[in-house]
This record gives structure tokens, C-alpha cells and sequence, in this order.
């Protein structure tokens, strides 16, 4: 699991800052979901590559992890890696790391592997139904339901498998456990808007327009603003149920940090971050948060109002 820590790190600074906070097995079972979500990732981002060849190694991919052997995981990762499908160090050397990561997949318990393999695939043929669609290396989304398609996709696909996760196993989680799944596709969407709306202008520039152009930008900061909203409930429901408090933090932080994140880019537009003495403050305001016992994620004023 060092390594699988390590590729964390090197692949995403928000899942390496929450994904320690969770307790065990759960720790283990989301860092290899993500790296495996972010290997699919790998390939719909690959503007490098052909549509069929981004559509070749997301089948790739599903085949091994329903099939897979450490030999057919060496052969595809280096392809995939030499290749070069995108010009992200982290990601390459995730993408030489496909054994490593299939072997840590293949050691976890059958039921947890079963429910990160299911929602993985689902996830692969989504994005492969959208690559499709990419023409001269551009994608567009129509309207608002296509954009919440592609999010759902993406991100709210995340939010049911990590729901599926939280709950496996823990008995006290049990009566809530619908109420979590009917919120979870709106967590995932929340923090995927938020990233689309700070990241608008990069994305453009790599061929990658999520906002729709006949849709109003300040309908979709809404939609994030009310999906954050969503997400702060199931964060709270979490910790009115005596979730471990690892897992209610794991929910919070992302929340905190999205509405900030939200905030800044409304105020000062696409590109602006949260400032490293931010995410320090507000790790330390969840934290004393939960050491008080009040509720994980309090819901910030709208801009402007």
C-alpha cells in the first residue's frame, strides 16, 4: 500500500489530502478505486490519442479488470505508458503502475472488490459513449442534462461506489444507507461542477468545453451550489449516524473546500484556486468542527447575499 499511497500523491492533491483520513479497510479499498477510476480518467483525457484508440484501451481495461493476470496488466500498463496519451508525469507512471494496482485490487476482500469492479466498468463505458462523440479532438456538451450526464459519468458515479464502500460492513449505517445512495450521484456532480466552472478556461485549451454554450454560466454555479448543499446533508447524515469519524471527515474536507473553491471562481472567475493557507484553515475549522460535535459541514452564505 506504500506505492499505492505514493501514486495518490502524484495523481491527485484532494484525494491524497482526504483518503488518509479514512479508517481501514475503507482507506485501502478507495485508494485503489480511485487510481483505477483515475486510469480510465488516463484515457478519455488522452487528446494525444485517436478516438479509437482512447475507446481500444478503455476496452482494454475493462477486459483486464474482469479477466486480467499480472502478465496481461505488464503488457497494457507499459503500452499504455509508452504511448504517451497525455503529457502528465503522474499519470504515466500511474499508467506503469498497473500491476501493482490490479495485484492490490486482487487482494481485497471479494465483496468490496466486486462492488469497485462493478462501478468502474460502468464508469469506463460511460466515458467511452462520450470519447465517441469527441470530433477533431473537441468535446462539446449541448445543454444542462447532457452536461449532468457527463458528470454523472465522471463523478456521481464515484459518489455511489464510495456510498457502497462506507456502508459495507457497518451495521449501524444500515438504515440510512438508501437515504446515502439516493444523495450520493448529486456529491459527485457537486465537486465535478466545481471543477469544471475553476477549471473552464484550461479545459478549453485542451479541447474540453463541459459548459454549454447555450446554458447560463450562473445556472450552473447554482446547480453546484445546490448539489454542495445535497452533499453537506449526506456528510451531516453520516456523522448523525456515528459513521467513523474518518469517513465523516473524508465527506467534509472535499465539501469545505468546494465551496470555497466555489466562492473564489464566482468572485474572481475560471483559474482561481484556494490558497494553500485556505486549505490549512479549513481542515482546521472541520476539525475542531468535529471535536465539538457540531454538524461536519455548515452551509456558507451564497455569494453576495
Amino acid at each position: 500500500m506504500s506505492r499505492i499511497d505514493e501514486l495518490l500523491t502524484t495523481t491527485s492533491r484532494t484525494f491524497a489530502l482526504s483518503i488518509p483520513l479514512l479508517p481501514e479497510p475503507t482507506r485501502a479499498q478507495l485508494g485503489i478505486a480511485y487510481l483505477l477510476f483515475r486510469i480510465a480518467d488516463t484515457f478519455e483525457d488522452a487528446t494525444a490519442w485517436s478516438n479509437e484508440r482512447r475507446i481500444e484501451a478503455l476496452g482494454e481495461f475493462e477486459d483486464l479488470l474482469e479477466n486480467g493476470t499480472a502478465e496481461r496488466a505488464l503488457e497494457l500498463g507499459t503500452a499504455w505508458a509508452d504511448g504517451r496519451p497525455i503529457e502528465h508525469e503522474g499519470y504515466l507512471d500511474l499508467l506503469r503502475e498497473t500491476p501493482a494496482v490490479i495485484e492490490a485490487f486482487q487482494e481485497l476482500e471479494p465483496e468490496a472488490r466486486e462492488i469497485i469492479r462493478r462501478h468502474t466498468l460502468r464508469t469506463a463505458r460511460g466515458m467511452a459513449r462520450f470519447v465517441d462523440r469527441t470530433v477533431a479532438g473537441q468535446l462539446r456538451l449541448n445543454d444542462l442534462e447532457d452536461l449532468r450526464d457527463y458528470c454523472y459519468v465522471v463523478a456521481g458515479i464515484v459518489g455511489e461506489l464510495s456510498t457502497d464502500l462506507f456502508v459495507l460492513g457497518r451495521g449501524a449505517l444500515t438504515d440510512i444507507a438508501d437515504s446515502l445512495r439516493a444523495r450520493a450521484p448529486r456529491f459527485g456532480e457537486a465537486l465535478q461542477l466545481v471543477n469544471i466552472l475553476k477549471d473552464a478556461a484550461f479545459d478549453a485549451g485542451e479541447g474540453r468545453t463541459y459548459l454549454p454554450a447555450e446554458v447560463d454560466r450562473d445556472e450552473v454555479f447554482a446547480l453546484a451550489r445546490a448539489d454542495l448543499e445535497i452533499a453537506a446533508d449526506y456528510t451531516n447524515e453520516l456523522q448523525a449516524a456515528a459513521a467513523p469519524r474518518g469517513i465523516v471527515a473524508f465527506c467534509a474536507l472535499p465539501v469545505r473546500l468546494a465551496f470555497a473553491a466555489l466562492e473564489a471562481v464566482h468572485t474572481h472567475g475560471p483559474g482561481t484556486k484556494v490558497t494553500r493557507e485556505q486549505v490549512f484553515a479549513i481542515v482546521d475549522a472541520m476539525n475542531r468542527a468535529l471535536d465539538a460535535g457540531a454538524p461536519a459541514v455548515s452551509v456558507p452564505e451564497p455569494v453576495g447575499s
